[in-house]
């Protein structure tokens, strides 16, 4: 027996071993068979005692247990396309273990080489880039925060029945079998481009990362100090290094009529008005305290914002549908893809934080028109419950009927008529709340259902004023639309059923309909504080659920 499972494990060796040498096996000298047994025995008796879920166990027993990085008298094509490919990676600290590694691991191996190190020297240094390709591939398709630490954070921030839940997806990348494929010919070099994600633009961002790490090699720049806010045609000391701050991010173009002295002229204040904008701040031009606080984040800070957001950028889904709707929270909009090009853009009220939007995907399959609010228990028990202790006719007064259930015989009953201190601080109310259609309905005209357990939509609202604020976090965890018609418009383009000119008609009366979309749309919610925009801009925004601070807090670094 023990017979059979040498000659079967030498076959396997053998057929390995052609591959990762890219030569047939009649060309491969005696020495270098000893060698490519000797290691494989090596490694299979070196990782008996490796938890079988191990990394390494994992990857050697793929390969047979034979040496994918160190050769006999050389290291392997795979082993120079890792090394090479982290040197050339531009988005890793220069300073960092992961780098410092790679350069004393390469050194290594050529000292081995040069003094005819042993296969034992050459097994240990094996497993040690094993161990450095684990962490690069970690790094690069997997990120650095911690899910499991984030999720516990804010399991604890749930309230008003309100899930903070960020649902994840996983990267498809496989360390594994890249280098699998590696052996098997392919070159190791293209797997891991290939593995890079696309989708949110994130080799874009992955550029201006370089370009931010560049940035800091130079210096980074000093804070902005100015005496007041720095309006136009002002002086101030501190113009001149307002001016070299914006430069030193591509904000600030010198213009034709700029003597670039310590006046605040024209061509400075475009150049604030582009950082205002690629920041979601109020453009006007001006550095008052918001758009100086911003323009002193240190090119360190700017470098952390945009690691974080490549990794939660390879978690999110990852779609192939012709259309795609995309609600990024903390830049209050709604984005409208149609074969990855935008197609449309609409100002979007999110979640407060104390009322968090949640982070999910799903697929918009209903419109309705003239919509009822079905009023959630949380918001009947803090908000209207009070209203009614204290006038017995609030609900009324504001178009909210108060029925005994929800089924088709449901009574409907006036609020004087029911003790409401009892239902409080109840675990359940056995009451319906629902505001009838019309302009005063919080929900407005229009609502975009995609089913999900969170009880979140889409929908129109009267409090139009809102959208003009730059900061919008204003609802219970549903998303309100500045334009939810023109989004219907949208949608009527390539769904037969919904006519947009009978909707408009439908619409001036309080009719509830419902229409079910022939041609669905996914729906994904997401959290970046930083992205590369539709037109190639780097863009920035708050931090507004604290979610970057609590993902830091675990962030790994490389």
């Amino acid at each position: 027996m023990k017979l059979r499972k040498k000659i079967i494990h030498i076959t396997h060796v053998l057929s390995l071993v052609m591959l990762l040498s890219f030569v047939p096996v009649t060309a491969l000298k005696a020495s270098d068979l000893e060698y490519q047994e000797t290691a494989s025995e090596i490694i299979m008796n070196s990782l008996q005692g490796q938890p079988k879920r191990s990394f390494l166990r994992k990857l050697y027993t793929q390969l047979f247990f034979v040496p994918a990085w160190m050769h006999d008298k050389g290291l392997s094509v795979a082993a120079k396309e890792l090394f090479a490919h982290i040197k050339h990676d531009g988005t890793l600290d220069k300073m960092g273990k992961l780098y410092q590694d790679t350069l004393l691991l390469e050194s290594r191996a050529h000292e081995i080489y040069a003094s005819h190190g042993t296969v034992a020297q050459k097994i240990d240094l094996e497993f040690k880039i094993s161990q450095l390709y684990e962490g690069y591939t970690n790094y690069a398709y997997l990120g650095s925060i911690n899910w499991g630490a984030f999720n516990a954070r804010i399991s604890n921030l749930i309230v008003n029945d309100v899930s903070t839940e960020w649902v994840l997806h996983r990267p498809d990348a496989d360390a594994i079998s890249m280098l699998e494929h590696a052996a098997l010919g392919a070159s190791l070099e293209k797997e891991l481009d290939e593995a890079i994600p696309t989708k949110y633009r994130y080799k874009a961002l992955q550029k201006e990362l370089v370009k931010y790490r560049k940035i800091k090699e130079n210096g980074g720049w000093v804070p902005v100090l100015l005496s007041g806010t720095l309006k136009a045609g002002a002086q101030d000391k501190g113009v001149y290094d307002l001016r070299e701050r914006l430069r030193a991010t591509g904000d600030y173009v010198p213009c034709s009529d700029s003597n670039e002295s310590l006046v605040y002229d024209k061509c400075l204040q475009q150049a604030v008005k582009h950082f205002q904008k690629r920041n979601g701040l109020s453009v006007d031009g001006e550095v008052g305290p918001g758009t100086l606080s911003v323009l002193n984040k240190s090119v360190d800070d700017r470098i952390t914002t945009i690691l974080l957001n490549l990794d939660r950028i390879k978690w999110l889904n990852d779609r192939h549908s012709k259309r795609h709707i995309i609600i990024n929270i903390p830049d209050f909009m709604l984005y409208f893809e149609e074969n990855g090009k935008l197609k449309q853009s609409i100002r979007a009220i999110v979640g407060k934080p104390n009322h968090p939007t949640p982070i999910f995907s799903n697929t918009v399959k209903t419109i309705v028109l003239n919509p009822y609010w079905n009023i959630p228990k949380s918001i009947i028990q803090k908000e209207m419950i009070p209203k009614l202790l204290r006038n017995p006719n609030a609900m009324a007064k504001k178009g909210i009927e108060i029925s005994t259930g929800w089924g088709k015989n449901a009574t409907k009953i006036s609020g004087a008529s029911v003790d409401w201190a009892q239902y409080r601080y109840s675990k359940g109310v056995p009451f319906r709340f629902a505001q009838v259609p019309g302009p005063h309905n919080a929900l407005g005209k229009v609502k975009f259902l995609f089913p999900n357990k969170y009880s979140v939509y889409m929908h129109d609202t009267p409090a139009k004023s809102l959208f003009k604020r730059s900061k919008r976090a204003f609802s219970h965890g549903c998303v309100r639309l500045q334009k939810p018609r023109e989004l219907l418009k949208t949608f009527s383009t390539f769904n037969s059923n919904v006519d947009f000119d009978k909707s408009q008609k439908i619409l001036k009366g309080k009719d509830k309909t419902y229409i079910a979309l022939k041609e669905t749309v996914p729906v994904d919610i997401i959290y970046l504080t930083a992205w590369v925009d539709y037109d190639g801009k780097l863009q920035f925004r708050n931090d507004i659920y604290g979610y970057d601070k609590m993902q830091l807090k675990s962030f790994r670094k490389w």
